[in-house]
Order: structure tokens, then C-alpha cells, then sequence
């Protein structure tokens, strides 16, 4: 028998050791994450059990907010309000503005510009969120201010049942709809880079026959590429509402900070972060005060749950279509 038939039995059990090695320190990592996951949540729940203590179930859907001592009440519905609105219509105007830099992209750009421009979108996301924040405050908001929110409510605050909406209200201009703009632009590079990649890889062949058939530009990404990318299109956009749920410095600068129900988009308003962002260095070790705060935040932690639980039964019930 040969050297290098002895020899190979060796290698197969030192390549199968460094198999295990290697899906050993994998599982290893894989607990780690759930481990700071569960001490994070855990952590938070701890902290806030008793503003739920003393609050009870009232505390999701009470709107006070009052740190006077003796009197301390706390609420949870205005910033849990105000962190979904904000989130959800930063959605709506980010989708279509990154589905529209991904088509030009991947369909309609000349391929000298799709690098520049595929460059700069993606710089968009290695500005800081504090920068986010104050370009909002001194050039969005009074943009908003001056021409937005005149405009909107004098055209569409007449409309019965939902012209109320669209009132002014308030003309500080720092409100929901302020923050949306604010969050829809940082999460745009986020859903238009993933957008972008996934319709890339689309294999040229389908779109091809299509273009064969006498389907337009339109009609192929309608009915080939949106549909053969239609999981890691959602996947993209869930990702771009987790950033938007969580934001905290960009929106402290242009939502209001008010600790009041909105009525109108262009009311000022607050979040779970960025009131916990405002307050928390106020709060005293041990405080209701605290524990609301630490409250609010496993909330938040809840929240995000209830979206990426959604979001993967929508993908499950479209993966069994």
C-alpha cells in the first residue's frame, strides 16, 4: 500500500476535526447573539417591571406624561404613536423613490452612470444620523414649514372625514410628518441598495424571452423581476423599517418632542427613542421616571418583534403561493 493511501485516512480526520472546529465555533456565535439578545430584553423587562407594576395595563394606552414628584404618572401611547406613524410613512415615501433609483439602475442607466450613482445612494448610509438630524432642522424644516405644509393644508384640509390630517395646527415645523421626511432619506440607500442587488441577479435569460415576447421595460419588471426577487425585495424593505423604528438623533432634532397625541401630520410629536434619548440622563437611578423610560424601551424591542414576525408571515404565505 502506498504513502499517500495511509496518508489520506490522517487528512480526512484532521480536515474532519477542523469541520468541527469550524461548525462548532459557529454554533458558538450563533449563542452568543441569542445570549445578548435574551440579556438585553431581559435587562429592559426587569428595568421597567415596576412602572408596570404601578401603572398596570393602562400604562400602553394611558397618554400622560407628568415627572412632578408625588404625582408621576407616565404613558406609553404618544411615543409608541408616534414611532409607528413616523416609521410607517417613512416607508411610504421611501419605497417607491428606492424602487425607482433601483429600476433607472439595473434597467435604464447608461453603464458609465450606474456606478457614480449606485456609489453615491450608497453613501447615503455612512452619514451619521446626528447630521441627518441637524441638515433636517435648519434646511427640511423650514422647507416644510414655508411650502409644504401651507400647500398640503389649504388643498387638502377641506376634504371631509380626513381633512384633519392635514391641519396646521402648529407652524414650528418640526412635526411627524418632518421626521418621516427625515427617516424616508435614511433608509432610502438601505431598500435601493438591496433592490438593486437582487434585480441584478435575475438571470438574463428571463427578462430576455420577455423582451422576446414584446413585453416593455414595465412589463418585465412587473411580471418577471418582481416576482422572481419579490422575498428579498420585503426582506429589503423590512430591513429600512427596522432602521426607521429605532432611529433615534435624526428624529429628536425634527419631530417636536412633545408628549402629546397628534392630531395632524404636522403636529409635533415623540418617540420611543427619542424620548428616551431626551430623558434619560434626567432620570434618577431607580426612578419611576427610569423604569418608564426602561419600560418604553422593551416596548420598542416588542414592537420590532410584532414587525419581523409579520413580515415573515407574509413572505411564508407568498413562498407557499
Amino acid at each position: 500500500m502506498s504513502h499517500a493511501a495511509l496518508a489520506a485516512p490522517s487528512r480526512r480526520r484532521a480536515g474532519d476535526g477542523g469541520d468541527r472546529l469550524f461548525a462548532g465555533l459557529c454554533l458558538g456565535a450563533g449563542i452568543l447573539v441569542l445570549l445578548l439578545l435574551g440579556a438585553i430584553i431581559l435587562t429592559l423587562f426587569i428595568g421597567g417591571l415596576p412602572a408596570f407594576r404601578a401603572f398596570g395595563a393602562g400604562f400602553l394606552w394611558s397618554t400622560a406624561w407628568s415627572p412632578v414628584e408625588g404625582r408621576e404618572q407616565y404613558g406609553a401611547l404618544v411615543p409608541i404613536f408616534g414611532t409607528v406613524v413616523s416609521a410607517v410613512l417613512a416607508i411610504l415615501v421611501a419605497v417607491p423613490l428606492a424602487f425607482g433609483v433601483a429600476f433607472f439602475l439595473t434597467e435604464l442607466a447608461p453603464p458609465w452612470l450606474r456606478r457614480p450613482v449606485g456609489t453615491a445612494i450608497e453613501l447615503l448610509a455612512a452619514i451619521p444620523s446626528i447630521i441627518y438630524g441637524m441638515w433636517g432642522l435648519f434646511v427640511l424644516v423650514p422647507l416644510v414649514q414655508q411650502y409644504i405644509q401651507l400647500t398640503i393644508g389649504d388643498t387638502l384640509g377641506a376634504i371631509p372625514l380626513v381633512g384633519f390630517l392635514f391641519a396646521s395646527n402648529s407652524f414650528a415645523g418640526t412635526s411627524l410628518f418632518s421626521a418621516a421626511l427625515v427617516l424616508a432619506i435614511m433608509i432610502l440607500p438601505f431598500i435601493a441598495a438591496t433592490m438593486r442587488d437582487v434585480f441584478g441577479q435575475v438571470p438574463a435569460v428571463y427578462k430576455e424571452s420577455a423582451y422576446g415576447l414584446g413585453c416593455t421595460r414595465w412589463e418585465v419588471m412587473r411580471n418577471v423581476v418582481l416576482p422572481y426577487t419579490r422575498v428579498s425585495v420585503v426582506g429589503g424593505i423590512m430591513l429600512g423599517l427596522g432602521r426607521a423604528l429605532g432611529e433615534t438623533m435624526a428624529v429628536t432634532f425634527v419631530i417636536g418632542n412633545a408628549n402629546r397625541l397628534p392630531t395632524s401630520l404636522f403636529d409635533p410629536s415623540t418617540t420611543i427613542a427619542s424620548i428616551v434619548a431626551m430623558e434619560f440622563p434626567e432620570s434618577l437611578m431607580g426612578s419611576l421616571k427610569q423604569s418608564s423610560l426602561l419600560a418604553l424601551g422593551f416596548l420598542l424591542f416588542v414592537i420590532s418583534f410584532i414587525v419581523l414576525a409579520i413580515s415573515r408571515l407574509l413572505l411564508r404565505s407568498r413562498l407557499k403561493g
